[in-house]
């Protein structure tokens, strides 16, 4: 990404790595059900229902990650003048939400 780089030191303090860890590990236990159901043999529709919710919760961890970027780590650049670093933002949103259907 030109301009905005998500670090590790960009995604903040403990308490918000911890928050983010802990969606991500959910999403990773939602992924083993679906597993679970292929291999079971569930119908097409649950299968599909539970492939949008973990979707879902991908999504919701990318904007998370997006809005605490935009809270902390754009105010921190010094270098960049509020109008440079107000397009990066939107620049960084607009490229993840154009996934996000």
């Amino acid at each position: 990404m030109d301009g905005i780089e998500l670090t590790s030191d960009s995604i903040g303090n403990d308490e918000e790595r911890r928050k983010i860890i802990n969606r991500l590990k959910r999403l990773e236990g939602q992924i083993r059900g679906l597993q679970t159901m292929i291999e079971s043999g569930k119908d097409c529709e649950a299968v599909l229902t539970q492939i949008m919710a973990a979707k879902s919760a991908l999504n919701q961890v990318g904007l998370h990650i997006i809005g605490f970027s935009m809270k902390t780590c754009l105010v921190e650049d010094g270098e960049k003048s509020r109008d440079e670093l107000i397009d990066e933002a939107i620049k960084v949103f607009l490229k993840y939400s154009s996934c996000v259907q």
